[in-house]
């Protein structure tokens, strides 16, 4: 009878260590599926040119999703030209980090400009003021944008605060431009109360 007892035991122990180990696997699957998503870093852009829509994964964690760049990549394509260029994805952090700064982490971008062929940087030079001749748009290094429901100064203060890109506002266009150079920032016809970032 003792030994019945016993087997019995061992046979209550063992079952609890299965339940107890099974029940932490299925908890870890579900942290990881958690953390997996957590370190999803998403872009939802509208470019107020072609009229197109994207929602993408660009990175999982430190990793960069290639097929996502190269979607990206043609979604910023010179529109004038259809040409396409390989953009910086350091740009698409900053852009990440600029939603989540102003309250709307993974909120929709409109685009105004991103890649420019020479060409093109050229016309808009002879027809547009505020145009560098060595635009960072020509070297896919740099955008112009702005975000729905989002006041375009607040959004440049945002951008400025980051202090990891270049900074232009175009308060009479509406739109701030961010690129991958060295930190400064410039206003575009701007009162001179806003020249310095105030």
């Amino acid at each position: 009878m003792l030994a019945l007892r016993r087997n019995y035991l061992c046979m209550w122990v063992a079952g609890a260590m299965l339940f107890s180990i099974a029940a932490s696997g299925a908890h870890a699957q579900v942290s990881g599926v958690s953390s997996t998503k957590a370190l999803e870093h998403t872009l939802q852009l509208y470019n107020t040119h072609t009229n197109e829509k994207i929602d993408i994964v660009y990175r999982r964690g430190d990793q960069y999703v290639q097929s996502a760049l190269a979607k990206l990549d043609y979604f910023l394509r010179d529109h004038n030209t259809n040409e396409v260029r390989h953009f910086d994805p350091r740009l698409y952090d900053i852009l990440s980090d600029l939603t989540a700064s102003v309250g709307h982490p993974g909120g929709e971008i409109d685009i105004v400009c991103g890649y420019r062929t020479t060409s093109t940087n050229t016309a808009l030079r002879a027809h547009t003021t505020g145009v560098a001749k060595n635009s960072l748009h020509i070297q896919a290094e740099a955008i112009d944008l702005r975000m729905p429901g989002v006041n375009t100064l607040r959004l440049r203060k945002a951008a400025l605060a980051l202090a990891r890109s270049g900074v232009g506002y175009y308060p009479h266009s509406d739109f701030i431009h961010v690129d991958t150079g060295r930190v400064r920032q410039w206003c575009f016809d701007c009162p001179a109360s806003l020249i310095n970032g105030d």
